[in-house]
């Protein structure tokens, strides 16, 4: 692919008004100094709309646009179960889960850990959460994001990889949460606009200029199989997607462990003006989940019968971008951008936010403008850190999402089982808790060697439960008496508003309506 002078003029100016709009928005008061809670949670005054924005600017980068797309072109859309099941699982976030968070007044995960169960699970699972973040999670997405570049527009991947990084880096170091949560609106409006045109016009392409809805019937005619949801055992691609286990298995272990208690996602609901607000942002968000599998996935379904002879499933998105005009092409671009260095903000911003009060705070007498001192510090060392090791780490991976899936994946069901147990079981002990994250990476490993035909979903939920049975029962082994900082649940607030809820029965209504139609 080819940009032309414009595309690139394109691309300048976006970067230019995004680090412009970053550092407008960062700006404080005559006489005001930014502290903690400016920094890492944005002052606690995000409106919803920045909440639900910057939810999506966050989870959305180059592995879903580019490995989505390219999944929908091997398996169709039944890939976009990721995101309408995430639509439905952030609605519980928001009206179980996130109201006793707010209720605790809390930065962090590993903070509440240690509310409810002591500064042992604490520091243990804020180390945890570092390691993770800076050589799985930003490193994957930095180099994702590169290869995309790379496949997109040809740029060099140490140059690609440089350019991020230091982009991510100027825009959001002054500001911290706010600078990256308020320019997201911008980031998600170009990434949704982006995403329309290139799905209608690559829908437009299929039916041979008369339009995307004759696109989109076109598609439904002539690959019938790429509109299949739910896979039966003798699918080749039920591995990936293993029936009914997307609706009623694993997959909602790996959302409420991603949605529900990744600091990386939560931080920006901690960082509203009340539980409210919270809410009719999580709500938001939920909606553009929703949208996501039109923006990303159809290009991939219609790039199925534009390039049926792809060499890689990834050059699907890249094939259907050479479709757009000139000028529009660095507009579609620069949304690939976005979202790719969004990520990267977010990413590390939730890094220095739990070094910073998790460990450094905890262990010396800082306070005040020292501690944002310490997390741009924090900030720009994780995102050079990743620059020097993406390559030795992801180079030799035929896909760099197996690395994710196989580091992360080990911990998913200890995590979610870990607050849970937390949230509904007063009995559960530090020890318990321990024993449930450390026996989730030891079960995961032993049933990847010892049954390697499982499909990984069903493994995350399997593990899941007997993390739970874990956590039991070394909690009972201590006598099983009730934690001293156990949570009431009844003293909290669940209560959401009428426009909340007839919300949340609209995302329900249109999933089921999604599934009815192409079970």
């Amino acid at each position: 692919m080819h940009l032309e002078a414009l595309d690139l003029g394109v691309v300048a100016a976006y970067a230019v008004f995004l680090l412009v709009i970053a550092q407008w928005v960062s700006r404080e008061k005559a006489g005001h100094r930014k502290n903690a809670t400016d920094y890492f949670l944005a002052g606690r005054s995000l409106p919803w709309w920045a909440i639900g924005a910057s939810l999506i600017a966050a989870n959305i980068s180059a592995e879903q646009i580019i490995g989505m797309s390219g999944s929908a072109w091997v398996m169709g859309i039944a890939i976009g179960a990721y995101e309408w099941m995430a639509a439905l699982t952030l609605v519980v976030v928001a009206k179980w889960l996130l109201p006793v968070f707010l209720k605790h007044d809390i930065y962090t995960m590993p903070q509440f850990l240690e509310a409810r169960y002591d500064h042992r699970v604490r520091n243990v699972m804020a180390c945890f959460w570092l390691g993770i973040y800076v050589f799985v999670n930003l490193t994957s997405i930095l180099w994702l994001g590169a290869l995309a570049l790379n496949t997109v527009a040809g740029v060099d991947l140490t140059v690609g990889l440089a350019a991020l990084g230091l982009f991510a880096a100027a825009y959001s170091l002054y500001g911290g949460l706010k600078a990256v949560a308020l320019t997201d609106i911008i980031q998600v409006t170009l990434l949704v606009f982006g995403g329309i045109l290139i799905a209608w016009i690559s829908l437009d392409a299929v039916s041979d200029g008369q339009g995307a809805i004759a696109g989109f019937k076109t598609l439904v005619e002539r690959t019938p199989e790429r509109f299949d949801l739910i896979f039966t055992k003798d699918s080749p691609h039920y591995m990936s997607l293993p029936g009914l286990s997307v609706l009623l298995g694993g997959m909602w272990i790996m959302n409420l462990s991603y949605w529900g208690f990744n600091q990386y996602i939560i931080q920006r609901a901690l960082a509203a003006k009340d539980t409210r607000e919270a809410q009719k942002g999580i709500l938001f968000a939920a909606f553009l989940k929703m949208l996501m599998p039109i923006i990303i996935v159809l290009p991939g379904v219609a790039a199925a019968i534009l390039a049926p002879d792809l060499e890689a499933p990834d050059r699907a998105y890249p094939t259907v971008m050479n479709l757009l005009p000139t000028g529009i092409l660095g507009l579609v671009f620069a949304a690939l951008i976005a979202a790719i260095v969004s990520s990267l903000a977010s990413m590390m911003n939730s890094i220095a936010t739990i070094f910073t009060m998790d460990l450094y705070r905890h262990f010396t007498a800082v306070e005040g403008p020292a501690l944002v001192r310490t997390g741009r510090i924090v900030s720009f060392t994780a995102i050079v850190i990743a620059m020097l090791v993406a390559k030795p780490l992801l180079g030799n991976f035929k896909e760099a999402f197996q690395y994710i899936q196989e580091f992360t994946g080990f911990f998913t069901p200890g995590v979610c089982a870990l607050f849970l147990l937390g949230f509904f079981w007063p009995k559960t002990t530090s020890n318990g808790a321990l024993a449930t994250a450390l026996g989730s990476a030891v079960l995961s490993l032993a049933f990847k060697l010892a049954w390697p035909g499982l499909p990984f979903i069903d493994r995350v939920g399997l593990v899941f439960v007997l993390c739970i049975l874990v956590g039991i029962g070394v909690s009972a082994m201590q006598g099983a008496e009730s934690h001293p900082d156990a949570i009431d649940y009844e003293t909290v607030d669940t209560r959401t508003t009428t426009g909340f809820n007839v919300g949340a029965l609209a995302i329900l209504a249109m999933l089921a309506a999604l599934y009815a139609t192409w079970w």
